[in-house]
């Protein structure tokens, strides 16, 4: 059954994000494999990074330890008036968790080289100072300055969009295609919430030409295949809020959902 929404389903952000992330890029393979063989090879990739909560720094070593030693003598002296006692406070510790991001390699089948890689974007790319932000930042960066083409995909309306120089067109959702040889400029394409998704070009090596990628059509087999038209609670508030102006246009949407 078809998702409500002629476009991104907006209740899958907030209550399918992981799952939606995997099938998504895994859906794309499928999609890229006809059109590439059998010159290319598309690789699922998986990448693990440590996330902090609340963004604090790894504790190396303690502040206080406890060691054995020999045991003292006491004092025959008459006990000191009895301490306080003072009731804790229950707090939480911050731990760095590991976070794992699926994206993909297409790689020249001939060679092994590295020809483009294609990534989704997860809510951790997006927050602002944290880890997972900070090293998909890094690795772009190396990207932009090889021969690597680069695909990027922000499907998530929430969280710092990724930095160009010149401002980025109107949209909810955005796709970034980078090509080795325009070095730092990137075709940016943008969309609305309520539009249908777009194609767009894959870039290959040497002088191949582009592969099409239909994301409404990835993004239709996704739907279908998970199950979200049942497994989606579309009575929940869609995280994060939509403007009053955005919920007013999709009114006749959510009221069918």
């Amino acid at each position: 059954m078809p998702s409500p929404f002629p476009g991104m389903d907006p209740f899958i952000e907030g209550q399918k994000w992981p799952d939606f992330h995997v099938r998504f890029i895994t859906a794309i393979s499928e999609s890229l494999v006809p059109k590439v063989r059998p010159k290319y090879e598309v690789n699922v990739e998986e990448r693990i990074y440590v996330e902090h909560q609340g963004g604090e720094p790894r504790v190396l070593r303690p502040d206080v330890s406890l060691s054995e030693r020999e045991p003292e003598t006491f004092s025959t002296a008459p006990p000191k008036a009895e301490t306080a006692v003072i009731e804790p406070a229950l707090l939480t510790l911050p731990i760095a968790e590991p976070e794992k991001e699926a994206y993909l390699l297409l790689r020249h089948r001939e060679t092994g080289g590295i020809v483009t890689i294609l990534e989704l974007l997860s809510p951790g790319n997006k927050r602002f100072g944290s880890d997972g932000r900070l090293e998909y930042l890094s690795k772009r960066e190396v990207i932009v300055k090889s021969q690597t083409h680069l695909v990027e995909l922000d499907l998530l309306r929430n969280g710092q969009r990724l930095p160009t120089i010149e401002p980025l067109p109107p949209g909810d959702f955005y796709a970034f295609v980078r090509r080795s040889q325009r070095r730092y400029k990137v075709e940016v394409y943008g969309w609305a919430l309520g539009d249908r998704l777009p194609s767009i070009p894959v870039p290959l090596a040497g002088d191949d030409p582009d592969v099409s990628l239909n994301l409404q059509a990835v993004l239709d087999t996704v739907y279908d295949r998970a199950g979200y038209d049942y497994s989606l609670d579309y009575r929940r508030r869609i995280e994060p809020a939509l403007t009053p102006g955005v919920a007013a246009c999709l009114k006749p949407l959510l009221d069918q959902a």
